[in-house]
């Protein structure tokens, strides 16, 4: 028999102010939820403006963008592209810099998208960079419930579709659930694993019985890591369609030190991490005299 996880605990994403021209919803990284091993970050931005030249060491960065087109550069000549439903896969590991820049839409309408932070094992914290872009179209999907459900599996297993390829070194499930009126869905989940699920639009029940709890637009349900399935439901009257990401993910039995964008195990090697940024050393070789062509760009 499967366990239903009990709800942990309930974080409502307020919009807050973030650089110059961007909006942003964060969940995870907060006074409320500091972090969610392996998860140090969850931010659902609304963007006009970039994210110019800027360093990252010991954790993966995964974006899904959900509306707009975001251009990326890093200083080992990887440059590329996000569409719309298009995601990047991002280890930072020993160290990398790189810039995010969103197009300008005609019509004004910012860039909209979600993006992860994921800590990195110890004994891959400095790894080499990479990226892993996975495309639109590549996303393998399941429709369920006589059609009230359709689930997009980026990453994991839903309903015996798998996703197409592993995407990150720690391992991570990432689902996109679309509920439409009267929808019940039941996920399963892997034992052990943290597991959340942030309500992009609409409301839904989350759970069954006694245990089951409305969720509202841009809250983000914590799971007990005790049970294997999670159940995710729409009222019959709702007059418009509901979309959830169920993530979930290994945690790790580790410290967390995080400076800004470096994230490693102790106080000492953020310390040498800041010291290698500045001297261009230890994975920051390629930081000398490099500079984005498009970090300048502005609108």
């Amino acid at each position: 028999m499967s366990a239903q996880r009990a709800i942990a605990k309930v974080v409502r994403a307020i919009e807050q102010a973030e650089g110059a021209g961007a909006r942003v919803r964060r969940s995870i990284g907060t006074r409320s939820q500091r972090n969610f091993s392996p998860f140090l970050m969850l931010d659902h931005f609304s963007t006009t403006a970039g994210f110019p030249d800027h360093p990252h060491r010991g954790q993966e960065t995964i974006t899904y963008l959900l509306d707009g087109v975001v251009d990326h550069e890093d200083f080992a000549g990887n440059a590329g592209t996000l569409y719309s439903g298009d995601l990047q896969f991002m280890t930072a590991g020993r160290g990398i810099i790189h810039a995010e820049m969103p197009r300008k839409h005609d019509d004004g309408r910012p860039n909209v998208g979600l993006q992860l932070w994921v800590d990195l094992p110890k004994e891959l914290k400095y790894c080499e960079p990479r990226y892993r872009d996975l495309r639109a179209a590549e996303i393998p999907s399941v429709t369920v419930d006589d059609g009230r459900a359709t689930i997009k599996v980026i990453s994991g297993q839903s309903h015996g579709v798998d996703s197409v390829k592993e995407l990150a070194y720690t391992p991570v499930w990432l689902l996109d659930f679309l509920l439409r009126p009267g929808a019940k869905v039941t996920q399963a989940l892997p034992k052990g694993w943290n597991a959340f699920a942030y309500i992009l639009d609409g409301n839904v029940v989350v759970g069954e019985g006694a245990q089951a709890k409305k969720a509202e637009q841009y809250d983000n349900v914590f799971f007990e890591q005790e049970g294997d399935v999670i159940h995710l439901s729409t009222e019959a009257s709702a007059t418009k369609e509901a979309r959830v990401f169920v993530i979930a993910g290994t945690p790790l039995d580790q410290p967390v030190v995080q400076y800004g964008p470096f994230v490693l195990n102790s106080e000492e090697e953020v310390m040498k991490t800041f010291s290698d940024f500045q001297s261009h050393e230890n994975g920051f070789e390629r930081a000398k005299n490099w500079r984005s062509k498009i970090g300048d760009r502005v609108y």
